[in-house]
């Protein structure tokens, strides 16, 4: 591809920095670049060549944009702002390798794109003039906050040279710049050490696959000058890709502020124009009816998808759970099958890590526990270990081969798949539970309005928080550093595990002493919805404590709410109104209803 006629285009991967060694930087081009990387005659006002292409086309031009930049000197000095912008332009535009536009950008600002000493380093580095390049580190040393950085600079310039001698084969050349050069620095020495271990490659594929290096080249040594460039200030030389940087930069942090981001980061800038300001619609976000099941004939208790979130579990009071199954395309949700026999009804599910089995729990007055094979329907073991127990809720192991099980009776188990009691910890009122990653650590809120980490290897346990009412339910993020609590009559409250402390109360929900269950969701779990005694299912963004959307439509006590794991914009909730609702973003009824997504959506969007 040409470049404006600067010369010959590279590959994009290679366009940064490969330019910086043609185009009349080098040395060896003969002749100086006008645009600032080369120091130029008259003070940089005079326009220089690229690749010996002359860039005025008359005299006359070239007196008249003389005449106009003394014009633009006289009537306005730049601030240092507007300097900035001016040679972040520069520097992308270099990027793209149009010099010539670099030149006539600098030659008209009267601005310098980085430090002529930066430049003839640059060049050098590029080039592998190694010695050349060490000799321009005592050139920086005045230009730099910490003289100290050269000592690294200069480990990092003969490393590169070090490594190069030995994919060419220069054994004896390489031995020296380990033994002359780099070991008198007295630097990294454990460095120095796995450098060494080099020598003993036997080819030059072996020696990058070791050293995690991609050999001599440009590719390389672009990589060594970004690392070079963070020894340097930004008014000697930029640092690399500075304009992308900090377009990046400002996409994250608008999509960082909007209340209904919900899809996958992409840091790729191709993905978004960068000519309007992120906005994300409510209308794009779960808060619209899709379907109301009602095949329930009693209170839903519970409600939960699985972990691939292709399937939904839903309890009841009426002895039963029933699994949905989730179209992928759709997200519409039919009924799979329905598993029977819970006599006192079904107040809490859950899923085995890999989705195979379903554990079903009754309320308080249940000694029974359910462990079915979601995939058969067959039920693989009912587990009781004695009629006055109350087994009311359950966590699974992270290795998916036991569960922990206890209620406010004073039980607490651990169990295999078959219903067999492994361990046990006595006077314990559990009210809900949940494992930690680690496999060995459960979380297990009580009657002491605590929650507390539980050690069954070392039998040792913990108090992790400490609320001032009842803890009616938990649970806990995906990275296991935040719990999400019902606490009665206080609503929602966010903590963090490993500092312990208590980050965000949420407003708005209404929670007595009914058992709610809320959820985290969304795209990194940026969300949180919890069911209300009011009716409505409230979500919050994480980082607010004002609810961004209320959501109508159940008659009774939402007494669960779970977020599609893997379909970020579905979610489902159960009402003791014996309906379960999913909630998908607002269908596109027209061209005028999917143009309006486009619009900010002024509802509770403060």
């Amino acid at each position: 591809m040409q470049a404006n006629g600067a010369g010959q285009g590279q590959e994009s991967s290679e366009l940064s920095c490969l330019n910086s060694a043609q185009n009349g930087e080098s040395s060896s081009a003969g002749g100086t670049h006008s645009n600032g990387l080369l120091s130029s005659t008259d003070n940089g006002n005079s326009v220089g060549t690229s690749n010996g292409s002359s860039i005025g086309t008359s005299s006359a031009a070239s007196t008249a944009s003389g005449s106009e930049v003394g014009s633009l000197k006289k009537k306005k000095r730049l601030s240092q702002a507007e300097e900035d912008v001016i040679r972040l332009i520069g520097q992308h535009l270099h990027g793209l390798g149009l010099n010539q536009t670099v030149d006539l950008l600098m030659q008209e600002s009267g601005c310098r794109l980085e430090h002529p000493s930066a430049t003839k380093f640059r060049n050098h580095v590029m080039e592998g003039e190694w010695d050349k390049a060490e000799n321009d580190l005592n050139e920086l040393r005045a230009l730099m906050h910490s003289p100290n950085a050269i000592v690294r600079m200069k480990f990092l310039l003969l490393q590169q040279k070090y490594l190069e001698y030995l994919e060419d084969g220069k054994v004896l050349e390489a031995l020296q710049v380990l033994r002359g050069e780099l070991t008198p620095l007295k630097y990294n020495t454990d460095r120095i050490h796995v450098l060494s271990g080099y020598l003993m490659c036997s080819h030059a594929e072996d020696l990058r696959a070791k050293a995690e290096w991609e050999g001599k080249g440009t590719a390389s040594r672009c990589r060594l000058l970004d690392k070079l460039q963070t020894y340097l200030p930004p008014s000697v030389m930029l640092p690399p890709r500075r304009l992308h940087t900090l377009l990046r930069q400002a996409v994250e942090l608008q999509r960082d502020r909007c209340l209904y981001h919900n899809t996958k980061l992409d840091s790729n800038l191709d993905s978004v124009s960068l000519l309007l300001d992120h906005v994300c619609s409510r209308k794009q976000f779960p808060c619209y009816t899709q379907q109301i099941l009602t095949e329930h004939c009693n209170e839903v208790w519970f409600c939960k998808f699985s972990n691939d979130g292709t399937k939904l579990a839903t309890g009841s009071k009426d002895t039963t759970v029933i699994i949905w199954q989730v179209d992928p395309e759709s997200h519409q949700v039919k009924l799979l099958r329905t598993l029977e026999g819970h006599a006192y009804g079904v107040s809490y599910l859950a899923w085995s890590p890999d989705d195979t089995y379903l554990i079903a729990c009754g309320p308080d007055d249940c000694s029974e526990l359910w462990l079915w094979n979601v995939q058969t329907g067959e039920l693989r073991t009912k587990m009781s270990q004695s009629h006055e127990d109350s087994l009311t809720s359950v966590a699974w192991n992270p290795d998916g081969k036991r569960f922990v099980t206890g209620g406010q009776r004073g039980q607490f188990y651990q169990c295999d798949l078959d219903g067999n009691l492994l361990d046990s910890w006595e006077g314990v009122r559990v009210q809900c539970l949940w494992c930690l990653s680690d496999g060995r650590t459960v979380l297990a809120s009580d009657t002491h309005q605590r929650i507390r980490g539980y050690n069954f290897e070392d039998l040792t346990d913990r108090n992790i928080v400490q609320e001032d009412h009842p803890i009616m339910s938990f649970t806990v993020s995906k990275n296991g550093r935040l719990a999400l609590l019902n606490v009665a009559t206080q609503g929602v409250h966010l903590w963090d595990l490993q500092d312990r402390v208590l980050v965000r109360k949420y407003q708005g929900v209404t929670q007595g002493f009914y058992t709610i269950h809320s959820c985290f969701g969304g795209h990194n779990e940026d969300f949180i919805a919890s069911g209300s005694e009011d009716h409505k299912v409230y979500i919050w963004h994480r980082r607010g404590e004002l609810p961004i959307a209320e959501l109508t439509g159940h008659t009774r006590t939402v007494n669960c709410v779970s977020w599609n794991p893997a379909i970020p914009g579905l979610m489902a909730s159960a009402s003791d109104d014996g309906t379960v609702r999913v909630w998908g973003p607002a269908p596109f009824l027209d061209s005028q209803e999917a143009d309006g997504l486009n619009e900010n959506c002024s509802n509770m969007d403060s």
